[in-house]
């Protein structure tokens, strides 16, 4: 029973490494397995398509990293606007580390693959809007804090929150494309204006 755990984390482990690294598309079960170190055979047994796991890769990688890091972030023990600026400096430590691993910036997993397949793969596509939509979740209820407490201009939470939402993920899609870090790197300044911050 061990055995059979310790082959289904490890493929997910593979599938999520490999796809954020490459593409959806260009990722084979062949490829995975070999990652994974885990016989074909067996992948079948765990999963029954390559669609299928990475749903359940994407799903686990939010439970057990991303929802702990947001959560952590967006604690409603921080400052609202610090909320903001503390992931915004998480996401270019996160995406600097990884540059200098693979000497190449990624972005962020669920949209680069939401991107990709939205239009081919329904399953896929639902699963990625969901975990982005719970993120940006995070991002309105830090900007209703922040007006409840005067540190930003009064306005519609939601749409500013898409509209940073937005913001956020194009720099990151720019910074992958570009493989250039200055996209992400001084966001902070042009998020707190677009917000209406009062300053000190």
């Amino acid at each position: 029973m061990g055995r059979a755990s310790d082959g289904r984390q490890r493929l997910l482990d593979a599938a999520l490494s490999l796809i954020w690294e490459r593409s959806y598309g260009v990722v084979t079960i062949d490829a995975i397995c070999d990652k994974a170190g885990v016989k074909k055979g067996s992948f079948y047994y765990f999963f029954e398509s390559k669609s299928e796991l990475s749903v359940a890769a994407l799903d686990e990688n939010w439970e057990k990293c991303g929802k702990v890091k947001w959560d952590s972030i967006f604690s409603a023990s921080v400052p609202p606007l610090d909320r903001i600026t503390n992931y915004l400096r998480m996401m270019y430590d996160t995406q600097a580390e990884l540059q200098k691993e693979h000497g190449q910036v990624l972005g962020c997993p669920c949209f680069s693959l939401g991107t990709e397949v939205s239009t081919q793969n329904e399953e896929l596509r639902t699963k990625t809007q969901e975990i982005l939509q719970t993120q940006l979740r995070y991002l309105e209820s830090a900007i209703r804090d922040a007006q409840g407490e005067g540190a930003i201009a009064p306005g519609d939470a939601a749409m500013k929150a898409k509209c940073l939402f937005a913001l956020f993920e194009g720099a990151m899609g720019q910074s992958r494309i570009q493989n250039d870090l200055t996209f992400i790197q001084n966001l902070s300044a042009v998020v707190l204006d677009f917000l209406g911050a009062k300053r000190a």
